[in-house]
């Protein structure tokens, strides 16, 4: 028999798993590597060291800039303490000053440069392929590897009409099923792109999902809703015919004559839900229709409902001689 149920309509897509966190590593500055710890697949911490360039040149300019510094400082104390007693006049101690600004600058500057080529984690992260070793020279700009975020959810990107976006909100729900899994798991969405695709007609929609295990990239499915809920009803599958006049299905009723006869009932069929059928028109709460046999029935056919254990074998019988059909 028909049942009664709160039918959400939805329409599925195909989405893309992202990392929350995710980069392209390049280096800044071109160099020879004197070391690389990236190894494909391996988890690195934030502040790990992934490359190292050589920085020997820069770090003796560094050295040599210090004592540049500490020199200047110095001068500039002696002019001060000068000043004090007019054996120094204010543009010399200004001189003296700039010029150990200067230095201290260039040390800085130099430091940096240090830091630039030791390449660290920015966040904990999972290491993508990699081809660097030790004695390479690369270019500024080259690609090292990718890092991809390790965090407890990831996001999820697809695309959907612009009228679905439309009725979708920030934080709205969505049911995303991995490959491979039976259960979809609730996602929340996080933002809606303000723009649609004057292509495609349609808007991306990212959606955030507590499933750390998913590798980004990878394709899953995403249940959206469409408009609200309403009462509908579902039927077996095999209760469902379709044809040239579209879907419709039998529906087992008695007549005047108390005979229980088969008719022919246009229906608007929607998701399927398992075993089941939605039937989001022309059939009400309880109603019966015919299910095992119901592609023997015409209108107005006489029928027999058999227990749906015993269901094939009388429809076989009955159907031999006479004009009834199982149904249930």
């Amino acid at each position: 028999a028909a049942r009664s149920l709160e039918y959400q309509p939805a329409t599925t897509v195909v989405g893309t798993v992202l990392a929350l966190r995710s980069v392209q590593l390049r280096n800044e500055l071109a160099g020879r590597v004197v070391e690389s710890a990236l190894v494909p697949g391996a988890i690195v911490d934030a502040g790990a060291l992934l490359v190292a360039f050589d920085v020997s040149v820069e770090a003796a300019e560094v050295e040599a800039q210090r004592a540049r510094a500490a020199l200047a400082d110095t001068v500039l104390e002696r002019l001060k303490r000068a000043a004090e007693s007019h054996g120094a006049s204010a543009l010399d101690v200004d001189r003296a000053r700039a010029e150990r600004d200067v230095a201290q600058a260039e040390v800085a500057r130099l430091a940096a440069i240090v830091e630039r080529k030791t390449i660290k984690a920015p966040f904990r992260a999972r290491v993508g392929m990699a081809d660097v070793h030790p004695g390479q020279y690369l270019d500024a700009g080259t690609e090292l590897t990718t890092l991809q975020g390790i965090d407890d959810v990831v996001h999820v990107d697809f695309s959907v009409a612009q009228a679905v976006a439309a009725a979708l909100v920030v934080g709205g729900r969505v049911e995303i099923t991995p490959s491979g899994a039976a259960e979809p798991s609730a996602a929340e969405i996080v933002a809606i792109d303000a723009r649609v695709d004057v292509r495609t007609r349609s808007a991306w929609v990212r959606a955030k999902l507590a499933a750390p295990a998913l590798a980004p990239g990878s394709s899953v499915r995403v249940r959206v809703p469409i408009g609200a809920a309403r009462d509908a009803v579902a039927i077996p599958v095999s209760a469902l015919r379709r044809g040239p006049a579209g879907d419709h299905v039998f529906v087992i009723a008695q007549d005047a004559s108390g005979q229980t006869r088969a008719h022919v009932r246009a229906v608007d069929s929607g998701t399927v839900i398992g075993d089941e059928v939605v039937a989001e028109s022309g059939l009400a709460d309880g109603e019966r229709v015919a299910a095992s046999g119901s592609f023997k029935l015409r209108e107005g056919v006489l029928v027999q409902i058999a227990p749906p254990a015993a269901a094939q074998p009388a429809a076989s019988g009955a159907a031999a001689t006479s004009d009834a059909a199982a149904a249930r």
